[in-house]
Parts: C-alpha cells; sequence; structure tokens
C-alpha cells in the first residue's frame, strides 16, 4: 500500500512539474504587447511615470537625469518660447522617456497639464518643443431611471459623472422643487459627454434634453437658441414654453419653510396674534441669501423687528425683502443679478433662531409668493417655434422610448 502512495505522489509531482513547464513556455511564447503614448513606443524606452511634487522645477528633474554634456540652464533657455516652465503645477503627471542601456540617458520629457493636452521636450539630436493637443470626441448618450434618495445618487447608479446632477438642478431651479420630488418619480436625461483620445472620459459636455416627474406632471426641457449664432441657451417644454421663471422659488438652494404668509400667527417672540407678511426659510447661520431675481437694491439697515435686511425692486410691479441676516453683502443702488448673494443668514431682530423671512411685495402689496403665477423671463418667439418644434421631436422621442424600454421591465 505505501508503495501504491509513493508511485501516486511522484507521478502527481511529475504532471504538477509539466503543466508548469507548460505554462512558462507558453507564457515566454506570447508577443510582448506593444503599448505607444505621446509618438513614443514605450517598449523602446526606459519609461518613468511621475507626478510634480511640491518643490519641484523643470530644472531640478533635469539634473537628476544623465544628460550628457547638456547643460540644465542652456535647455531651459531653449525652451522657454515654447515652454512657459512657470505652468508646472504640483499634482500634474509627467513622464520620463530614457534610453533602455545602462546610461539611461534622457531622450524625452513630456508634461500633461491637463487630460487633453501635453508638451514633448524632445532631447534627441536637438532640443526641441511640440505642444500636443488630443482628439476629442463627444458621444451622445441617453439614460432613464427612478429615484430612491438624492438625484445624484440615480445619476451615480447609471454610471454618469455627478456634475450632471448640477445642471439638472440650475435648469429646473424655476419650476421643480428637488427636495418634494419623490422616491418612485421617473426621470429621462440626453446628454453628450466627452472622450480624450477616443478612451478617457473626460465628463459631461452638455444636456440635450430631460424630463422628471413632479408633482403628477411630466416637465420636459430642450435647449434652444432663440436667436441663432448669439450662444445663449434658454430652456423650454415640449409645448415650446419657458422652463425659467422670473423668480426663483426660494432665496436659499436648500429650502426649509418654517413659517409660511398668514394673516394670523401666534408671534414667537412677541407673543401675541399678529399676521406674517411673509414666508421664513430656516437655515444654519452664514448660509448664502441669493437675490430671487434681477433688480436693484432699494434700501438696506436694520430695525429691531427686521434685524440686517436687504430690499430689491426687480420692476415697476415687483419688490422682495430677506430679513434677519447675520450680514448684508449688498448696497444701496446695486444693480444684482438673479442668484447672485445678497447676504447671510441670522437671527437679528426679532427672531428665535437662524432663518431668513422672505417678503414679496406686488404693486406696492405684500402677497404670498408662493402662491403667485410669476411671469417667464423669456418667452418663446412665435416666429421661432416651428425650428423649435424641429429640434425637439427626434430628442423627445429618443427620451421616450429610452423610458419606455426601462420602465416596462
Amino acid at each position: 500500500m505505501k508503495k501504491v502512495i509513493t508511485v501516486t505522489i511522484i507521478l502527481l509531482a511529475l504532471f504538477s512539474c509539466k503543466n508548469q513547464e507548460d505554462e512558462i513556455l507558453y507564457a515566454e511564447n506570447q508577443p510582448i504587447p506593444i503599448v505607444e503614448q505621446f509618438g513614443f513606443k514605450y517598449n523602446d524606452f526606459n519609461v518613468a511615470n511621475d507626478t510634480i511634487k511640491s518643490g519641484d522645477t523643470f530644472g531640478s528633474i533635469l539634473d537628476k537625469q544623465n544628460l550628457g554634456d547638456q547643460k540644465v540652464y542652456d535647455i531651459i533657455e531653449k525652451v522657454k518660447d515654447s515652454f512657459d516652465v512657470r505652468i508646472m503645477r504640483i499634482g500634474k503627471p509627467f513622464t520620463l522617456f530614457r534610453s533602455k542601456d545602462r546610461k539611461k540617458k534622457l531622450q524625452a520629457f513630456v508634461y500633461q497639464p491637463d487630460r487633453g493636452t501635453y508638451y514633448v521636450i524632445d532631447f534627441r539630436d536637438s532640443v526641441h518643443v511640440s505642444k500636443k493637443i488630443r482628439p476629442i470626441r463627444i458621444k451622445q448618450r441617453t439614460i432613464a431611471g427612478s429615484l430612491d434618495g438624492s438625484l445624484s445618487e440615480a445619476i451615480q447608479k447609471e454610471g454618469v459623472d455627478i456634475a450632471l446632477a448640477s445642471k439638472i438642478t440650475k435648469i429646473y431651479a424655476w419650476s421643480i422643487d428637488f427636495f418634494k420630488l419623490k422616491k418612485g418619480d421617473k426621470f429621462g436625461i440626453t446628454f453628450t459627454e466627452r472622450f480624450i483620445d477616443d478612451t478617457i472620459y473626460d465628463g459631461v459636455d452638455s444636456l440635450k434634453a430631460a424630463f422628471f416627474e413632479y408633482k403628477g406632471k411630466t416637465i420636459y426641457a430642450f435647449p434652444f437658441e432663440q436667436n441663432e449664432g448669439s450662444g445663449k441657451l434658454d430652456y423650454f417644454d415640449d409645448e415650446g414654453k419657458a422652463l425659467k421663471n422670473f423668480f426663483l422659488k426660494a432665496p436659499l438652494k436648500y429650502v426649509n419653510i418654517t413659517s409660511h404668509f398668514t394673516k394670523n400667527r401666534f408671534h414667537p417672540v412677541q407673543l401675541i396674534w399678529k399676521a406674517h407678511k411673509g414666508t421664513d426659510y430656516a437655515a444654519p447661520t452664514g448660509t448664502p441669501i441669493m437675490t430671487t431675481a434681477s433688480g436693484v437694491v432699494e434700501q438696506t439697515g436694520f430695525t429691531a423687528g427686521n434685524g440686517n435686511f436687504v430690499k430689491v425692486k426687480h420692476d415697476r410691479t415687483y419688490s422682495t425683502q430677506y430679513l434677519h441676516m447675520s450680514k448684508i453683502l449688498a448696497r444701496r443702488g446695486q444693480h444684482v443679478n438673479q442668484g447672485d448673494i445678497i447676504g447671510k443668514v441670522g437671527s437679528t431682530g426679532l427672531a428665535t433662531g437662524p432663518h431668513v423671512c422672505y417678503r414679496f411685495w406686488k404693486n406696492g402689496v405684500q402677497v404670498d409668493a408662493l402662491k403667485l403665477k410669476l411671469p417667464n423671463s423669456e418667452p418663446m418667439d412665435k416666429r421661432n417655434l416651428p425650428r423649435f418644434l424641429a429640434q425637439m421631436k427626434p430628442l423627445k422621442r429618443e427620451l421616450d422610448s429610452v423610458a419606455h424600454s426601462k420602465f416596462k421591465k
């Protein structure tokens, strides 16, 4: 029995060794893959990749290389008109191509200020510099999904750069309160992405079309250039109605309403029943307060009740006021654009905690901003509608088709 076991072990060992030898021979017989980048075949050089570190300069990097009789100072003088050594920044990548012999003499230096550009300083024969721009390809893509958390999370699940979420929220800022979107609400987005050399992902380029389910409605968004050649895009729904309202829905990016406009409210400080002619938005002290529309700062100042405040006149019809600021960041007579920061949240005046009381006037009368049907900023010119519809319809078909395919599963 012992002999049988011994023979079995020997056979297994021989078989194992044979397999290992076959694997080694197989690996050795495989062709070495050719790697080419920046116009150099990596196989022909000793290659070192690194990044610029604190204290590194073009000169200090060259000093560590075998350059033969070439002086670093002379090299810097030769290349200064083509390569400004001051553009080198910490964290940016560079590559050294050196000879494969034991001297490892530097043949070329490649610096990448960004993913789409690189400089080649070639030391072979004579020193010369070339700046290369990598080809960028734009690819269009359509995704559809449903919310199970934030919009950023939903977009990330689809394998898309979350920067797209920021683009979306800006476009829909006047028509959707993203804090009121519900779990299961559907969306679809057509957008373009940049790819360098066809392989390196370089992020989202532009939004082409989108839709969101919001309060039982499907709201579409399509970019359109009303004045061709102007480069100015406005966003419209599938009927050509502008998404962008004259006023933002709130003076803060993150909305938490703690008190509504009402004719009779028990004042938390004065402890009496009285009208509250504004909308209170709670937020941490120092949160930026935005003007909800463009206009001219009519008043700034302090009163015992309002605390620090700013009042903006938008036109002959509308004015807004922002109360209880910790800091005023606008001055009287200043022109402000929609979304500009005019102050910071505080609790000055009659306030029990940090918030902004947002007040709204129409024709000199204080009204509830949340119940107003506010005007659109730039309505569609009727003459442009046929051109808009021609551009919009194929994009809408693409969105609807992808969404239908996604949600029917």
